[in-house]
């Protein structure tokens, strides 16, 4: 059964960080690393990472209006959604693919129902909702086993980000 780790920041300084500790402590592929985040034009662009992969974020190109470079560059996915009642989102890494498979879910429930049909307890589900309307980072890393989740919960958690949880997908 897959896992994840899901937890809240509330600032792109937090995320950069966060997703460096997670390549450079716990060898997690940006292919392992999502984003979700709100889509307004106020959203202040993520700085950029020190890695290999600067080409490939480089590239990532503009997402409804605005260029995403920099950490969030670098994630696979990157994409735009909307899910009723709440408004455009963006997502990067597995959540995107993720997200845009729950849609009939998302349909009735908004960010809760999608965050729920990724295996997030209902009750967690509204409080990342929340965070998000008040301009907060989902961030989740698909981890292998109970060790590398351990490792990457302590990243979280070291990093401030908030409601840090283990989620089993289904």
């Amino acid at each position: 059964m897959a896992k994840s780790i899901v937890g809240i920041a509330k600032t792109s300084l937090q995320v950069e960080r966060t997703i460096d500790e997670l390549q450079e402590d716990a060898l997690i592929a940006v292919t392992e690393i999502s984003v979700l985040m709100p889509d307004s034009e106020t959203q202040p662009e993520l700085g950029a990472v020190k890695t290999t992969k600067a080409p490939e974020g480089a590239s990532a190109g503009a997402v409804t209006g605005g260029v995403l470079g920099g950490t969030l560059g670098l994630l696979a996915g990157i994409g735009a959604l909307a899910l009723p009642g709440f408004g455009p989102l963006i997502a990067a890494g597995p959540i995107m693919a993720a997200l845009g498979g729950t849609a009939a879910r998302a349909a009735a429930g908004g960010v809760v129902g999608a965050l729920v049909g990724l295996g997030i307890p209902e009750s967690e589900a509204r409080v990342y909702e929340e965070r998000l309307k008040a301009g907060g980072y989902l961030v989740a890393v698909q981890v292998q086993n109970n060790e590398v989740a351990d490792i990457c919960r302590d990243i979280m958690k070291r990093n401030n980000l908030g409601d840090v949880i283990l989620v089993s997908q289904r």
